[in-house]
């Protein structure tokens, strides 16, 4: 499964508008929950990661992989994606501000290891991130996708 299988139309916002970092988070939980993928309480779980941990899930320049450890929150393994209209700050000195939210919900270490690596391999090249970050629309973000694990394969 790829990750654009992985991100139904629910799981998707693009030129979404946070006010600061705890509501990019809440978007992205959102999309978990609306997928069916978590409950709200993984929400809470992965805001409180980041107030216990700091900023650690900004793990690129314009990039944060909000996530928790896997929970009774998790009810399957899911992504969601938030694409912001303007970038904002979590405190990270060396790749604020953020405008790409990916939340990450995973059964087991397993999955959250594949995704993450898959994801890393997407999001290493700038021009696909850029591409992915101006997307309009869920398909837009899914075609990107499946472009890039095809020219991959």
């Amino acid at each position: 499964m790829t990750l654009a299988d992985q991100l139904p139309d629910a799981a998707v916002a693009t030129r979404a508008h946070a006010a600061d970092w705890r509501d990019a988070v809440k978007l992205a939980g959102r999309g978990l929950v609306d997928q069916g993928a978590t409950t709200d309480r993984y929400t809470d779980e992965m805001l409180q990661a980041i107030d216990d941990h700091g900023p650690y899930i900004v793990i690129a320049p314009g990039f944060a992989l909000a996530h928790s450890r896997p929970s009774d929150a998790v009810l399957h393994t899911g992504l969601s994606w938030v694409a912001l209209d303007e970038p904002v700050e979590f405190g990270s000195e060396a790749n604020d501000p953020v405008r790409l939210v990916v939340g990450l919900a995973a059964t087991d270490h397993k999955a959250h290891l594949d995704v993450m690596a898959e994801l890393a391999g997407v999001l290493a090249d700038e021009a696909v991130l850029d591409e992915l970050m101006h997307a309009d629309t869920a398909g837009d973000v899914r075609a990107i996708l499946r472009r890039v694990a095809d020219d991959a394969s």
